[in-house]
């Protein structure tokens, strides 16, 4: 075989270099970004490699050591909080319904979409994420606890959203609806604005996606050039989303909502990352989509920060929330004087 010329290399090469965490970020945020690093500079999330999608009983007992560290980290974020928190049924769906004290917006409700590769997160994490979102928008909240694989793989985790869904809109109006989705939840959200829109359905009021998994495929820039610099989610996923497709193509536009046709009576949406972010490309793809289409659509990229943030409580993580929470008041239906 001949040498390949170096003028043939189709790429950047990067020499073994290190990245240091930057000054111009919070020191919060720079205390996160170094703490999640071992003395050598590797990423401590680096060291835990996932089964290979067959080996069932090993994601079965990942599942169980991740819902632990799940739930001390979002109870640890959350801190006080005070919503009132029952668990219902709906149709195969699982979903704890938080109301808060202070109910703000007592004619509308949030549907919160937990992250975790699609395959963690779930139980008790979702029971206080939900309390929290409850809290911060005074709303009624509904953490829908979706099942995942390796018992459940894709379609049951959005048939369970969309049964959520379909008694949230049916209860108080779809433009009475915000749909808030974090990482794998952000997959499902765009995922349930697709089918819906297929089905007929009215569409929610508004969207919020926190750095969306919306390309299981893997495929755009940042999977390459924030692979190991992204601290949270340091490697690729793709033995997780292997894993939740099961038989269904990687491309399809309900497993992957990125390639899903973007159209204008799509409702405004809310779309965050970070520079390091793992998920970044996914991301602003996702955004150039919908405005390509006429979709009012935000990106707000945050410097330095990594997938789900600087851990919740550096001052970008605050200042994301306030965003957050003004989208949200800003797209809710105006009260009748």
């Amino acid at each position: 075989m001949p040498e390949t010329k170096e003028s043939e290399v189709q790429g950047v090469r990067i020499h073994e270099r290190l990245i240091p965490v930057p000054a111009s970020i919070s020191a919060a945020a720079r205390g996160m970004l170094q703490a999640a690093v071992r003395y050598d500079g590797t990423p401590l999330n680096a060291l835990y490699p996932s089964p290979a999608p067959q080996d069932h009983d090993g994601w079965r007992q990942m599942q169980e050591a991740a819902d632990v560290h799940y739930a001390e980290a979002v109870r640890g974020l959350a801190g006080e909080v005070e919503a009132e928190i029952e668990t219902q049924y709906i149709g195969p769906a699982t979903v704890h319904i938080a109301t808060p004290h202070d109910l703000r917006h007592e004619d509308c409700v949030c549907i919160d979409l937990h992250g975790g590769a699609l395959v963690f997160g779930g139980g008790e994490a979702c029971r206080q994420s939900a309390r929290m979102q409850a809290d911060r928008h005074g709303m009624v909240c509904c953490g829908v606890d979706y099942r995942m694989p390796p018992d459940h793989p894709y379609p049951d985790a959005l048939e369970d959203c969309m049964a959520v869904y379909g008694h949230a809109i049916e209860a108080y109006g779809a433009g009475h609806v915000i749909l808030c989705g974090r990482s794998a939840g952000g997959n499902l959200a765009m995922a349930m604005i697709l089918r819906a829109r297929d089905e007929g359905l009215p569409l929610p009021a508004a969207v919020v996606l926190l750095s969306p998994e919306v390309d299981l495929t893997e495929s755009g820039d940042s999977f390459q050039t924030n692979r190991t610099i992204d601290v949270v989610l340091p490697n690729s996923l793709m033995s997780c989303n292997l894993l939740y497709a099961g038989d269904a193509d990687l491309t399809h536009p309900y497993v992957s909502p990125l390639f899903g046709k973007m159209t204008t009576d799509m409702p405004p949406m809310f779309l965050q990352s970070g520079t390091r972010d793992l998920f970044l490309s996914n991301t602003v793809r996702l955004h150039r989509k919908l405005r390509r289409a006429g979709v009012p659509a935000e990106l707000h990229v945050f410097e330095a920060m990594p997938h789900g943030g600087f851990g919740g409580t550096a001052p970008e993580d605050l200042e994301l929330v306030q965003e957050i929470t003004r989208f949200i008041t800003d797209n809710l239906p105006q009260r009748k004087v």
